[in-house]
């Protein structure tokens, strides 16, 4: 591969905004094509950032007509949607270097109930769970779980979760028959993804975020854990999002270690894809739960909830801007040599506070064409990066064009530091009619331990 790289990155959003700015801080890069991108994406680089908005990530011929378009030297296929329709295998036949699982392989994601399956079959803890295509029975599987107290509300909770891509919406939690009956009436929302769904006891515990890639020989590197907050309101109340905000580093998983971790959520995925004949090679990322089980050593069993084939959003965020070394170890895995690289990454901790449009993930549009204001100060705060989502530029100008509109990253040599922060920068953005929603207790679990040791 040659010294003077152009990369291609096919993502809309934040995430495609932080792995492009991960590319552009290597030496080996010269150019960055983002498709579809967004408006935010291409402003104050260093390096030549085009923004390529006549993309369909959903469309083959669409994505391949920008790759033949621009001749990259290397393409990372970032979102779901893209790589679940087979567009890295499409792409290969046609010459192209990619970097992203086969479609075979991401099937870990696009498909819930192959996936729960797939643990199954490789004793990966996980849920207990069963899969529907019927609302009749469905209900009755819940009438007899919830028994004789149907609309009284219970610790033990279940969660309907569509089998295919929801963009992060399609896990709903039910805590009586009455909403669990709501939960499945509400999978025809998401049309074919909730066509096929799954009803699964809920588990006690702390999520966390665990990212690793992968090159196919058995080799990966695992990166910096995180946490993420999924619902749209403080203290894990509202609607599922695509992610509110995140940290990392963080001390959730203790006392779990990493290499319990990996021995039980990571090492036995990807032996298991390699046995059944679809090698992993890309990003995986772990939803895990440190659920608590005196049965072992620790105290504590590490659960996985879900399996993504790419970056999570706005895990990437708070990870990668860390990492200094991105192209090389994407390289490194498509070229299957990954064993002779490191991860490259600081020590330092980062809190993200994801701006949205209020009503996000219900109904915004009557926020959108909305001035932003403030995001140029915010992004003069010190220790701060900010990346673009749903943002249009008109002049030099932003308006509201879309759900999730910017991710606010601080970091410091602390959670609360870094919280500071990022809390600092969002304060100096307004939406024109008080129309933001951020959630402002980002990270709370780790900074109430930090606090609680003083």
């Amino acid at each position: 591969m040659p010294e003077d790289l152009k990369v291609l990155v096919f993502d809309p959003g934040a995430r495609g905004h932080v792995i492009s700015d991960a590319y552009e801080r290597s030496h080996r890069v010269r150019k960055i094509i983002v498709a579809p991108g967004n408006d935010f994406i291409g402003f104050y680089r260093h390096k030549e950032v085009v923004v390529d908005e006549n993309c369909d990530l959903k469309n083959l011929d669409s994505m391949l007509a920008i790759a033949k378009k621009y001749r990259p030297d290397l393409i990372d296929v970032a979102q779901d949607d893209a790589i679940a329709s087979g567009v890295g295998d499409i792409l290969r036949e046609h010459g192209f270097v990619v970097f992203c699982p086969s479609r075979v392989a991401a099937q870990i994601e696009w498909d819930k109930k192959w996936s729960r399956e797939f643990m199954i079959r490789h004793r990966i803890p996980t849920p207990q769970f069963n899969a529907f295509s019927s609302t009749r029975i469905a209900e009755r599987f819940v009438d007899e779980f919830y028994g004789e107290n149907p609309y009284d509300a219970r610790s033990d909770a279940l969660y309907v979760k569509a089998a295919g891509l929801a963009e992060g919406k399609g896990a709903l939690r039910a805590t009586s028959y009455q909403e669990a009956v709501a939960c499945i009436r509400r999978m025809s929302w998401f049309g074919e993804a909730g066509r096929t769904f799954l009803i699964e006891r809920g588990l006690s515990g702390e999520e966390f975020s665990y990212t690793v890639m992968a090159d196919g020989t058995g080799v990966y590197h695992a990166f910096k854990p995180a946490q993420d907050y999924k619902l749209a309101l403080p203290f894990d109340e509202g609607d599922q999002t695509g992610g509110m905000g995140c940290i990392a580093r963080t001390h959730v998983i203790e006392p779990l270690s990493r290499a319990e971790i990996e021995q039980e959520l990571v090492i036995k995925a990807l032996d298991g894809m390699v046995a059944e004949g679809r090698p992993y090679i890309g990003i995986l990322y772990v939803g895990g739960m440190k659920v608590r089980d005196e049965s072992v050593s620790s105290g504590y069993k590490p659960y996985c909830i879900e399996f993504n084939s790419r970056w999570g959003d706005p895990e990437a965020q708070v990870v990668l801007p860390g990492v200094s070394n991105y192209a090389e170890l994407a390289i490194a895995t498509v070229e299957g040599r990954l064993g002779q690289k490191v991860i490259i990454e600081d020590a330092l901790y980062r809190v993200c506070l994801v701006g949205a449009t209020r009503g996000y993930p219900r109904d915004y549009h009557a926020a959108l064409g909305k001035r932003i204001y403030g995001l140029k100060e915010a992004i003069n705060c010190p220790f701060v990066e900010i990346f673009g989502a749903g943002i249009k530029m008109e002049g030099r100008k932003f308006y509201t064009n879309g759900g999730r509109l910017f991710s606010v990253v601080g970091r410091g040599p602390d959670l609360l530091r870094a919280y500071e922060r990022a809390l600092t920068a969002m304060s100096r953005i307004y939406i024109e009619g008080n129309n933001l929603q951020w959630r402002t207790d980002i990270g709370w679990q780790d900074r109430d331990m930090l606090l609680r040791s003083l």
